[in-house]
C-alpha cells in the first residue's frame, strides 16, 4: 500500500482513477489518466520546496540501508557486534560482493512497523554501534577491501546509557580514525542525515546524497524549539538550515548528488539501487586509479577546506 504525503493528493487521485480503469479494462481512460499522472508527477515534484524534501526524505516507504543492501550486494554475510558491548541493530555491516568487487557496506536501520522500529532503535545508534563501524572499517583495511557507507539517521541515540558509555567519544573516535584508513571510503545519504550521528559514517573520499536526502547539524524541529521554542516554526526553519543537496553543494559540503526517480525512491526502490549502485562503482574506479597516498591527501585535503573563518 502507497502511503501519500499531503502534497500529493492529487496524485493520489490519478493513482486511484487509473486502477479503477484498469478493473474496468477501459484502456482509452487508462491512457488519458496516465499523461494526466505524468504531468502531475512533473508539476509537483518539479517545484518541491525544502520542507517537502525532508518529508520525502522520512518518508515510510523510502528504502533504508538493508533494502539496498539486499538489492546491490551479492553473497553477503553480517558482521555482528563491537567485542566490548553488544550487537547494536541500529547500525549494520555486510561484507559481500558488488558487480564482482568485494565490499564492506555499513548502513544505519531505521526499521518498520513499531516492533522492528524499536529492535532497530529509530535508526539511532549507541555508541556500541559506531564502534562496531569502526571494528569493520578496521577489518576492510586489513583485507584491501572498500567500504560503502550509507547514512539514515535523525541523530545518534541521547539517552543516559549512550552518554555513559561514551556517545561523544565513539563519534570523534570514528572521526579520527577514518581520516586514515587506507581503503577507499563511499558515503552516501539515502534518508536523513542528522548531526553527529551522520557525521560519525560520513568521513570518507567521497560523499553524495540522494535527491531527497537531507543532512543537518540538528534537526528542523530541534532548531525551532531552541529559536523560537515553536513548533509552528519546522518549515522556516527547515529553509533557514539549508539541509537540501542542492545547498550543500553550493556550499561545497558534499560531492555529488545521485538522481534518484523523480517521483521518489519509495515508488521504485530498484531504478533508486541502480542510480546507487553505479555512483559506487564509478567512484570505486577513480579511487583504485591512484596510489593509496595520494587518496589519503585528497581525503585530508578534502576535510580540511570545509568551513570557512574571517578575522
Amino acid at each position: 500500500m502507497v502511503t501519500y504525503l499531503d502534497f500529493e493528493k492529487r496524485i493520489e487521485h490519478l493513482d486511484e482513477a487509473i486502477e479503477s480503469a484498469k478493473a474496468d479494462g477501459d484502456l482509452q481512460a487508462l491512457e488519458k489518466l496516465q499523461k494526466e499522472l505524468d504531468k502531475e508527477v512533473q508539476k509537483t515534484y518539479g517545484g518541491l520546496n525544502d520542507y517537502q524534501k525532508l518529508q520525502l526524505a522520512r518518508h515510510p516507504d523510502r528504502p533504508y540501508a538493508l533494502d539496498y543492501i539486499r538489492l546491490i550486494l551479492e553473497n553477503s554475510h553480517e558482521i555482528h557486534g563491537d567485542r566490548a558491548f553488544r550487537d547494536d541493530t541500529a547500525l549494520v555491516c555486510y561484507i559481500g560482493w558488488i558487480d564482482g568487487h568485494k565490499t564492506m557496506v555499513i548502513g544505519e536501520q531505521k526499521g518498520r512497523g513499531t516492533k522492528n522500529k524499536i529492535k532497530r532503535n529509530f535508526g539511532m545508534p549507541n555508541p556500541e554501534g559506531y564502534r562496531k563501524a569502526l571494528r569493520a572499517v578496521r577489518l576492510a583495511e586489513k583485507f584491501d577491501i572498500p567500504v560503502l557507507l550509507l547514512v539514515d539517521t535523525p541523530g545518534a541515540y541521547p539517552g543516559l546509557g549512550a552518554e555513559e558509555r561514551g556517545q561523544s567519544e565513539a563519534i570523534a573516535r570514528n572521526l579520527f580514525e577514518f581520516t586514515s584508513i587506507k581503503v577507499p571510503l563511499i558515503s552516501v545519504v539515502i534518508g536523513e542525515g542528522g548531526s553527529g550521528g551522520a557525521l560519525a559514517i560520513s568521513v570518507a573520499d567521497r560523499l553524495a546524497m540522494m535527491r531527497y536526502s537531507v543532512f543537518s547539524v540538528i534537526s528542523p524541529e530541534g532548531c525551532s524549539a531552541i529559536l523560537w521554542d515553536d513548533p509552528k516554526k519546522v518549515e522556516v526553519a527547515t529553509k533557514a538550515l539549508k539541509i537540501t543537496p542542492d545547498d550543500l553543494m553550493k556550499h561545497h559540503l558534499v560531492d555529488d548528488v545521485l538522481d534518484e526517480p523523480l517521483i521518489g525512491a519509495h515508488r521504485d526502490k530498484q531504478s533508486a539501487a541502480n542510480v546507487l549502485k553505479a555512483y559506487y562503482l564509478k567512484s570505486l574506479k577513480e579511487l583504485q586509479a591512484i596510489s593509496t597516498e595520494e587518496m589519503l591527501e585528497k581525503r585530508y585535503t578534502k576535510l580540511t577546506s570545509v568551513g570557512a573563518f574571517t578575522e
